[in-house]
């Protein structure tokens, strides 16, 4: 994965918590004031913008229709430093994101744009059930796509030191589409963090890899849907996808299983984890093919398990959440008609507050195993301790932190 950012759907991935705690990155850092660089003001800053603009071949025309009058946007700076008090898990995202009333709208609008996704998908090489999945996921179908200017926001942000330098590039980009024609700077607006349009794009995702997909002369995301499947295509064929091969499937996997072979940096064949056990979830073999695929327990062992192919993690290249990349998977497989998962929804499924994280890496760290600096976030620190935690007590070590693995640690 490049970066964090690089993600499409960086605006529902941030404002709505959607980087699950099992699988966030420890962060030091996330409540740190923003301090503008060297406090220099505003709109002295905004004049070296414009200078290196020119510098880098965008016209003045559009730099001043762009950058004059703009000021930082102090809610944007709010939502940046926002933590959520808790984070979903795993059952409490799906059931957020696919619900029974975006299933069937999906599965209306592969009917209805069934010639368009038909010639996307031949041109391209990804199946149309992904793209309305990812369409659906990202800003239900085109109903939300954010109402913040781009350039607002990502000046906003490119002046603020903590990411200063990655949204200072996300900002050059955006300029760059502005200077090209593809949109107006009235109508150029998105999330708060600068992803924009019906796949939510950051700037950068759209200047290397937006399409004309019906040769008017602009890559239009946000009202063009040519475009916008088209994009959304050339993306994931770009970065690894295969239309010969599904994501992954819901899998049962044999008592005793070994959990460290759960690892997404070290797949198997199917034939492998055949022998090793590994049935479909229905209790059938899994299909007699020659690819690889990994094992992932998204709420631990007393969830669903998964085996994901190479598939997947061009999913995971769009977005890091292990919980996103599922949600997918799981929401084309529903527009295609299959099923349910067949795992259940456990009765004490609870998400743990950043105050529980919190205490549970004290504790853990007070017992000798290293979560790092306790932050409030589990990440792959935490949930290393965590796992090291379970073996030496006798627990099924799949890393995974629950109330109740928490609720062990304080009584000790």
């Amino acid at each position: 994965m490049k970066n964090l950012f690089t993600a499409g759907s960086l605006s529902l991935l941030l404002s709505l918590g959607a980087i699950p705690p099992v699988f966030a990155q420890d962060s030091t850092s996330s409540q740190e004031s923003a301090v503008p660089a060297d406090t220099v003001p505003f709109f002295v800053w905004l004049e070296g913008v414009k200078a290196e603009g020119l510098a880098r071949g965008i016209k003045q025309s559009t730099l001043d229709a762009a950058l004059n009058g703009i000021e930082p946007i102090e809610r944007v700076l709010e939502l940046d430093k926002r933590q959520p008090e808790f984070t979903r898990t795993f059952w409490g995202y799906l059931e957020s994101f696919i619900t029974e009333d975006r299933i069937e709208r999906g599965k209306k609008l592969l009917v209805t744009h069934a010639d368009l996704l038909a010639r996307v998908s031949q041109k391209y090489g990804v199946q149309p059930r992904f793209l309305v999945a990812f369409w659906g996921m990202e800003t239900n179908f085109g109903d939300y796509t954010g109402g913040f200017p781009v350039i607002g926001a990502v000046a906003t942000l490119a002046y603020d030191d903590r990411r200063a330098e990655f949204f200072r590039a996300e900002l050059f980009h955006a300029l760059t589409i502005l200077d090209q024609g593809h949109i107006a700077v009235k109508d150029m607006n998105g999330s708060w963090a600068g992803a924009m349009g019906q796949v939510q794009f950051m700037p950068s995702t759209f200047t290397g890899y937006a399409v004309d997909g019906d040769g008017d002369g602009h890559k239009d995301i946000w009202t063009n849907l040519p475009d916008i499947f088209s994009s959304a295509a050339n993306y994931l064929s770009k970065i690894g996808w295969d239309d010969t091969e599904t994501w992954g499937r819901e899998v049962q996997l044999p008592a005793g299983f070994d959990l460290d072979l759960v690892d997404l940096k070290s797949p198997k064949l199917i034939s492998e984890w055949q022998a090793l056990g590994v049935r479909r979830a229905d209790g059938r073999d899994l299909p007699p093919v020659d690819i690889k695929g990994a094992i992932v327990l998204p709420a631990g062992v007393k969830g669903p398990a998964f085996l994901v192919y190479g598939n997947f993690n061009a999913i995971m290249t769009w977005n890091r959440s292990i919980y996103y990349a599922l949600a997918v998977g799981y929401l084309s497989d529903r527009l295609d008609g299959k099923g349910p998962l067949l795992a259940t929804k456990p009765a004490d499924d609870a998400p743990l507050y950043r105050t529980d994280v919190l205490d549970l890496q004290h504790l853990l760290s007070a017992a000798g195993f290293d979560t790092g600096k306790p932050d409030g976030m589990v990440g792959p620190m935490t949930r290393a301790a965590v796992k090291a935690y379970q073996k030496a007590n006798g627990l099924p070590p799949d890393g995974y932190p629950t109330q109740e693995l928490l609720s062990i640690l304080r009584k000790q």
